[in-house]
């Protein structure tokens, strides 16, 4: 019986030891991971922070007579619109359930394409920021213009469109008096 306590106490002498020095292995290889890491990150370079990149929206292209019949169907969805010009006013603005300030933006009329009589489109909101219209102070009626936009409310039962791209295909000529 004394042989066996014996032994039994050296087993778990060996066992004891053989724990430690795993775990001491295992430590010290923590630590050499831990120095590698400190190494490689004082040599690599600092990061930089990402610059962000404009944010590039699909647009789907659409007859003004359409997005008026319609204003239902393209709220809340950007879209792509050739008309004519028709002038630039304050039809819309300061309206409150569909709120475009008229401090910071203009409106503007379209023509409609379904008359043969010089009609704009009324039934059609659109707004542009006052800094973007000032590019294109000298539109002209029946220029031909493209532009791109949120509808952002059917208030009314009226499509309201935010002017985000805009952009001159075709002025008529100009007349010298």
């Amino acid at each position: 019986m004394n042989k066996r306590n014996l032994l039994i106490s050296s087993m778990i002498l060996i066992l004891c030891a053989g724990l430690s020095s795993s775990a001491l292995m295992a430590a010290t290889a923590t630590s050499e991971q831990n120095k590698k890491n400190v190494q490689s990150s004082a040599s690599a370079p600092e990061k930089t922070v990402k610059q962000e990149q404009p944010v590039t929206y699909t647009y789907v292209s659409v007859k003004p007579l359409d997005l008026v019949q319609n204003p239902n169907a393209y709220l809340n969805k950007r879209v792509k619109i050739r008309a004519k010009f028709d002038k630039f006013s304050s039809l819309g603005l300061d309206y409150k359930p569909a709120l475009k300030s008229s401090e910071k933006y203009i409106s503007f009329l379209i023509r409609r394409d379904d008359a043969q009589n010089d009609i704009p489109l009324s039934e059609l909101k659109n707004f542009m920021k006052r800094e973007m219209a000032e590019k294109y102070i000298d539109l002209e009626t029946d220029d031909v213009i493209e532009y791109s936009g949120l509808v952002f409310s059917n208030a009314l039962g009226d499509a309201w469109l935010e002017v985000e791209e805009f952009k001159i295909i075709s002025s008529k000529a100009k007349t010298t008096k």
